[in-house]
Order: structure tokens, then C-alpha cells, then sequence
């Protein structure tokens, strides 16, 4: 007999994209906690002014915690940018990169700007080693995401599921101002898994957060709309033999 997971409620879901209709959307649903997106999102969805973009989002965004990322590959100039970002309204999230794209480290980075009160994410830990750095260098420190990509792990044939539980308790060891968020979610069953490792944040794309809806659904009920799709579907496509 296949079980029916019953959603606990215990983890916060957070929206990833940069789709504004989309954005707004979901900061309007009481069961989003927050909003995440980084440069690449931004690109898809055309974004060409990144301030200009991030302004007109914040002006409706204003009490959900939101996170921006930096786009600079320099130390120094990441830091200019983070203190600008984290300027521009109270529920900012600076996202920072675990490493700058020649592999430099930026965790000494992550601890200044944490321990003068810029509140981070920290992005695209995907190793223990990376999560133990980042939580040293944030205890103490303002609030902080630490952001691993359970996802893309899975993507590489890892199972993620020992990492983000030895994640969670790196982060419980931290101070309660240091959350564990599964990113790079790739199907509903990842919310599940999230919430059963303990993760305090899952970020998914809001596609993804639409088919919750189907949490409570039993087995036999599946079978049925699925059907009841594939007929419909046939209908209106017209098909004849």
C-alpha cells in the first residue's frame, strides 16, 4: 500500500524566480515565507537593470525577508556591492557566494559582513566541510540562510539526505539565528525530504509550490485525474482511429 504524506507545516517555503508577476504572486500567498532568486534567474526572466529591478521589487516585497545576490567576482567589490544590497530595505537577504568563480574562498568575506550586521545567505555550499565554514563564520553574528544545493547534488546521482541532516545539526550548533535552507529543489517530494531532514527553508520555483496542492491526495485519487486528464486531453486534440 503506497502511504500519503501528510505536509507537517514544520518548514518554511520560500519562492525562487525572478518573474515579477510571478514574485508578486506568491508574496501575496500567506503560505510563502520569503522570496529568493540570484543572477542567472534574473537574466532568464530579462532583467538588464539590476538595481533597478531589485527597487521596483522591494517596493511591494516589504515585510517578507527577500534575498539578492551579488554579482561581483572580486573580494573587495563583492563587499561594496553586499553593503549597498543590504541599504535597501530591512528584510534583505545578501546573498554571497560560498567561493568566487576561481575557487577563492569568501568565507572571511561571510564573517565581516555578518559580524557588521549585514544579515547573508550564503550560496552554493555543496560539501560539509563548506557548511561547518560557513557556520563558524556567521555565529555571532546578524541572522543568516545557509543555503546548500541539495538538488543539484541529487543531480549528480548523491543521494543529499545524510549531507543535510549533519547540515542541520552544524546549524542548530550555531545559534538559532543560522537556518538551513534546501535550494535548488527540483520536484515536490523535495519539500517532504526538506521537512524531514530538518531543514528549517526549502526555496522552490513557484511551478513547484502550485503542486502542493496535490499533498493530502490519496493514490487511488491520483489515478483518477490522471485519467480523467488523458481523456480530456484526447477530446480536445480531436483524436479519431
Amino acid at each position: 500500500m503506497i502511504s500519503t504524506y501528510k505536509f507537517q507545516g514544520k518548514i518554511k517555503i520560500y519562492s525562487d524566480g525572478a518573474d515579477r508577476a510571478q514574485i508578486l504572486e506568491m508574496n501575496g500567498n500567506p503560505k510563502i515565507a520569503g522570496i529568493t532568486t540570484n543572477p542567472s534567474l534574473m537574466r532568464k526572466a530579462g532583467v538588464t537593470d539590476y538595481e533597478g529591478y531589485c527597487r521596483e521589487i522591494l517596493s511591494s516585497v516589504t515585510e517578507k525577508p527577500i534575498s539578492f545576490e551579488v554579482f561581483a567576482d572580486e573580494i573587495a567589490e563583492m563587499k561594496r556591492q553586499a553593503l549597498a544590497i543590504a541599504k535597501w530595505g530591512k528584510n534583505i537577504y545578501v546573498k554571497i557566494p560560498i567561493t568566487n568563480s576561481l575557487g577563492e574562498s569568501t568565507l572571511s568575506l561571510v564573517k565581516e559582513l555578518s559580524h557588521e550586521g549585514v544579515k547573508l545567505n550564503v550560496t552554493a555550499l555543496f560539501t560539509i566541510e563548506q557548511v561547518q565554514g560557513t557556520c563558524d563564520a556567521v555565529k555571532g553574528g546578524a541572522g543568516a540562510l545557509v543555503s546548500v544545493f541539495a538538488g543539484r547534488l541529487a543531480d549528480t546521482g548523491v543521494d543529499p539526505m545524510p549531507l543535510m541532516r549533519a547540515s542541520k545539526a552544524i546549524c542548530v550548533a550555531a545559534g538559532k539565528d543560522v537556518e538551513l535552507l534546501w535550494a535548488s529543489t527540483r520536484e515536490v517530494y523535495n519539500i517532504v525530504q526538506a521537512e524531514e531532514a530538518g531543514c528549517d527553508i526549502i526555496t522552490a520555483p513557484a511551478d513547484i509550490i502550485k503542486k502542493m496542492s496535490g499533498f493530502g491526495k490519496t493514490a487511488i485519487e491520483m489515478s483518477l485525474d490522471t485519467v480523467k486528464t488523458f481523456k480530456a486531453d484526447s477530446e480536445a486534440a480531436g483524436f479519431r482511429l
